[in-house]
């Protein structure tokens, strides 16, 4: 069972050398299992993103301790994929070289079920007619479906996704929430995502953590039971919808622990 924890996390950024620092995040709280999915909401400058770097291990906290099976983060590493909110792409490779790039580093090119399931994937992100053409080439959603798949074929234990579906289509975009719903379904591992679509949010997480703004703190960590697959216009899925607005809405005094409950 893989266990992700942040205990009191607190990130603060210097500005300027001599100038006054901005205390992104104030004494952060959660733990995830396997078989979770865990939804992130707030405004712009709350620490959504802030969270996720510490997670993937590209920053570090300012106090407090992150830990993924007992043993503390301090570097990225590959049982961590993260999806950016921009593609992170290699220029110089095709589509195809970019997807398998961490496959050839560990000499899985050649298996059967790997090019299966990298075929698959091209074709779910309506890639297949591109895989020979540069980044440079590809529209800003194409490049973004490339660099979510490329994680995808990796299967990480914690999966961070920081809003990775925001530049896509509609249609692409509930289709993705559906693969990505699928991968989790599968693998049973964690999963952390970003977004500031509430309905995106409910349809995927099974539990929602509502953030307040700077310093960024949980104002509420809801388990959303909702069955799958859910339903974007049942009455169920709306009510948790006025939920979730409500406590976006911070001119109002919302007791977070009787919202959670």
């Amino acid at each position: 069972m893989n266990t992700l924890i942040l205990g009191h996390v607190h990130k603060s950024f210097a500005r300027t050398e001599g100038q006054d620092v901005t205390h992104a995040l104030n004494d952060i709280n959660f733990s995830v299992q396997d078989g979770e999915f865990l939804s992130i909401v707030g405004p712009s400058g709350c620490g959504k993103s802030t969270i996720m770097r510490l997670i993937a291990g590209l920053i570090f906290p300012t106090a407090g301790t992150i830990t993924l099976n007992g043993h503390p983060i301090t570097a990225p590493d590959t049982e961590r994929g993260m999806v950016f909110q921009k593609p992170t792409l290699f220029p110089w490779l095709t589509v195809e070289q970019n997807l398998s790039f961490t496959a050839k580093l560990r000499g899985l090119t050649k298996n059967p079920d790997y090019r299966a399931e990298a075929e698959r994937l091209l074709t779910l992100a309506g890639l297949s007619d591109f895989r020979n053409d540069y980044p440079h080439q590809l529209s800003g959603g194409m490049a973004q479906r490339l660099a979510l798949i490329r994680t995808m074929i990796n299967h990480p234990k914690v999966f961070l996704l920081d809003e990775p579906l925001g530049a896509l289509d509609a249609f692409t975009r509930m289709n993705m929430q559906d693969e990505i719903l699928s991968l989790w379904q599968r693998s049973n591992h964690i999963v952390l995502m970003v977004t500031h679509d509430i309905d995106e949010a409910l349809y995927l997480g099974t539990r929602i953590i509502v953030m307040a703004p700077r310093p960024g703190r949980i104002r509420a960590d809801m388990a959303n039971d909702m069955p799958y697959p859910r339903n974007r216009t049942s009455d169920e899925f709306l009510q948790w919808r006025k939920k979730v607005l409500r406590l976006l809405d911070f001119g109002q005094d919302i007791n977070t622990k009787e919202e959670s409950q």
